[in-house]
């Protein structure tokens, strides 16, 4: 298949750069992907769609303030670091940007002089391991001087201390709680404390998984042909008892609703591992999920609008197709007409954007 049968026009005044003052105020185009049928509401109206009895799966991964300015100890030049993982005990993977070429030995002052990072390895991608002193907790250093790592399609004109502020506590989930992420998992940045009741309140439970999202999610499909493209691997858990609230909900007939990209391939990495079903597990995603696939868990999925020929717009695609039959084609048709229909009722796209529940 064609990288670019998944290519769209999105106008640049739709891009959201700003979140909503109220999380909940999102609209929420709804996708009955088996009758080709689309509904305009708001995500307030979730619970109308769900069933006593379903489960909503959500991603409880944090986002790290992974970004952080520093100088080489040896020049003084300028070097903006964004850490990825920590991937032995400190010693980080990150990504940089610098002038001139940085050799192993190499040391930066991160921030105002709380932490020094030295080169210990070249990786591929252009990327450095760098190995971390400093007088306290890393994780303490990057929450004190770290800085949000919004995407690279939130363009504001200025970078300031307001905005920095909003970022830390917008561009998080509510439920948050396991760091790990340099990216959100957007489509669970529209739950309130007040939506999640009313969700309880409608009999359906929530359980929650964690795929730390890394910098892949950005990662365009540069293949003329999708398959050729690789993902970059993402950690994941799943908790036993998580995969026992999926299994119990399946046999009793309940329905699994995914929240995010992110759920959906941590929980169909899983059930492909193991023959169809859900248990505690833990490791690395690399699941590219695109037209035509099989998906064995999820029954309905919450989502943003996605970039053009990115992996997520094939990965809903792929869920349209599932509900149509399997019929070649379809779910990339019905996908595109919707972003058309959203594009002309001007939602608001991507990670601070509006949101699409796709119904089986």
């Amino acid at each position: 298949m064609k990288t670019s049968d998944f290519d769209f026009h999105l106008p640049a005044e739709l891009i959201a750069q700003f979140p909503l003052p109220v999380r909940s105020d999102s609209r929420m185009l709804v996708a009955h992907c088996a009758a080709g049928q689309l509904e305009h509401r708001h995500v307030t109206d979730l619970p109308d769609y769900l069933r006593r009895g379903d489960l909503m799966v959500v991603n409880d991964t944090r986002v790290i303030p992974a970004r952080i300015f520093g100088r080489k100890v040896n020049t003084g030049g300028r070097v903006e670091c964004f850490f990825l993982e920590e991937v032995e005990p400190a010693v980080w993977e990150i990504m940089h940007h610098a002038s001139g070429r940085m050799r192993v030995g190499s040391k930066i002052s991160l921030g105002q002089g709380l932490a020094e990072a030295e080169v210990v390895s070249l990786r591929p991608k252009g990327r450095l391991w760098v190995r971390i002193t400093s007088s306290m907790p890393f994780a303490d250093v990057l929450d004190a001087e770290g800085v949000p790592p919004v995407p690279p399609y939130i363009e504001r004109i200025g970078d300031s201390l307001e905005a920095r502020q909003m970022d830390r506590e917008r561009y998080q989930t509510i439920y948050a709680n396991r760091a790990g992420a340099v990216a959100a998992p957007t489509a669970g940045l529209h739950f309130t404390p007040g939506l999640l009741s009313e969700i309880e309140n409608a009999g359906v439970s929530r359980a929650a998984v964690t795929l730390h999202v890394g910098p892949g999610t950005f990662k365009p499909v540069k293949t003329d042909e999708i398959e050729a493209h690789e993902m970059e691997a993402e950690r994941y858990e799943v908790s036993d008892g998580t995969a026992a609230m999926i299994r119990t909900t399946q046999c009793q007939g309940g329905r699994i609703l995914a929240v995010g990209s992110t759920t959906v391939r941590t929980l169909e990495t899983v059930a492909q591992k193991h023959d169809g079903c859900v248990v505690s597990d833990r490791g690395r995603s690399a699941l590219f999920i695109y037209p035509p696939y099989p998906f064995r868990v999820v029954d309905l999925m919450l989502t943003n609008f996605h970039l053009p020929k990115s992996t997520l717009l094939m990965m809903v695609s792929a869920f349209a197709e599932s509900c149509g039959g399997h019929t070649f084609g379809y779910g990339r048709g019905f996908i595109l007409k919707a972003y058309q229909d959203a594009i002309q009722r001007c939602y608001r796209f991507y990670s601070y954007g509006d949101c699409m529940l796709l119904l089986r």
